[in-house]
């Protein structure tokens, strides 16, 4: 495995030559879009939404029995995604966790979704920093529930940047969560948020980070998403930083690579596809956008739409979404009623739920 932290100062290392990109997908845009009541906002996919009903009604057994099953069977990225969920659930009713973790404290599936909402409730305080050391011992604790388990690290990785641990501590949990599972998408976006928050206005690290990071995974691993995911926090930053037009550029081909790689309409996906379409409408490819949506298909997820600050350009219009669904289907509107005339497209509400998970 090429050593990623290599790029965490203070051993920052040049960029290897990236390999040549797949090509844009060419397909003529058309008609065949879900309606705007069609959409789903964050819709879970079959395994999680039943778990979800059973909370609800303060019932946890059906959630230990999925977390368990992601662990029994290595399952990281489910395992990772499924804990975000609960833990976001969790937060406006907490029971069914209670329950459960009054009745097997030592679950390493309950403790990592503890671990996981007491970095959420704490994030938004101006206490943050404070606040999270009082957390540590949870995470540790559900860390050493399973050893194999990459999640507790990357709840680690996403804690140590809010409590602004140094490079030094912070690049011997990369060591920890990378050497349980080199390609974990999570790990890698919690470092990637870690460079671009230690280097404030400087981008070009974080796509050395995220291109490196995508030469050394599997074509089919979620990490090829990962210079979208650093396109993304450079346009949205205002493009300051100076990244050369073609590395954008490869970062959309790239994930549209991964995209094809996934059936239409599927949730699994979802989230990459959303993040790559916000990229591919800032880079003014709009016809590509196009192809990705119909790729999409009725699946919003609140990221990347609730993190739109400033103009989207192409004549999206500036605004930041405190309705993410909303804000997908306006933005949907205005692509297709420039590429699509006639083509109905207004926003007429949507379904799913309106809860937006926490994006840190």
């Amino acid at each position: 495995m090429v050593d990623t932290m290599a790029l965490l100062p203070p051993f920052i290392r040049p960029t290897r030559m990236a390999r040549t990109a797949p090509g844009p997908v060419t397909a003529r845009p058309g008609h065949g879009l879900p309606a705007d009541d069609e959409v789903l906002l964050d819709a879970p996919d079959e395994r999680l939404g039943p778990v979800l009903v059973a909370a609800a009604q303060g019932v946890h057994g059906p959630a230990a029995e999925l977390l368990a099953a992601t662990r029994r069977r290595g399952e990281w990225e489910d395992r990772d995604r499924y804990t975000l969920r609960l833990a976001a659930f969790a937060r406006s009713r907490a029971e069914w966790l209670d329950a459960w973790r009054a009745a097997a404290p030592h679950d390493p599936d309950a403790l990592v979704v503890a671990a996981q909402l007491a970095v959420d409730r704490a994030w938004p305080s101006p206490a943050r920093a404070e606040l999270l050391r009082e957390v540590s011992p949870l995470i540790t604790a559900a860390a050493r529930g399973d050893d194999r388990d990459p999640v507790p690290w990357r709840i680690a990785l996403d804690h140590a940047r809010g409590s602004r641990a140094g490079h030094k501590y912070f690049g011997e949990l990369w060591e920890a969560a990378v050497r349980r599972a080199p390609h974990h998408y999570g790990c890698h976006v919690a470092a990637l948020r870690y460079l671009a928050s230690s280097w404030r206005g400087s981008h070009r690290e974080c796509f050395d980070f995220a291109e490196l990071a995508a030469l050394d995974a599997p074509a089919g691993s979620l990490v090829q998403a990962l210079p979208a995911r650093a396109a993304f926090t450079y346009l949205t930053d205002g493009g300051v930083a100076g990244v050369p037009p073609e590395r954008l550029d490869a970062a959309a081909d790239r994930a549209i690579a991964l995209s094809c790689r996934f059936p239409a309409a599927d949730p699994w996906p979802a989230e990459i596809r959303n993040l790559l379409i916000c990229v591919l409408l800032r880079l003014e490819r709009r016809e590509d956008a196009v192809v990705q949506l119909r790729l999409l298909g009725p699946y919003a997820t609140s990221f990347p739409w609730n993190r739109m600050p400033g103009a989207v350009r192409g004549g999206v219009p500036d605004e930041v979404a405190e309705d993410p669904l909303g804000h997908f289907l306006r933005v949907r509107a205005e692509v297709l009623s420039a590429l699509l005339p006639g083509l109905p497209g207004q926003p007429r509400g949507g379904r799913g739920g309106r809860a937006r998970p926490g994006d840190h």
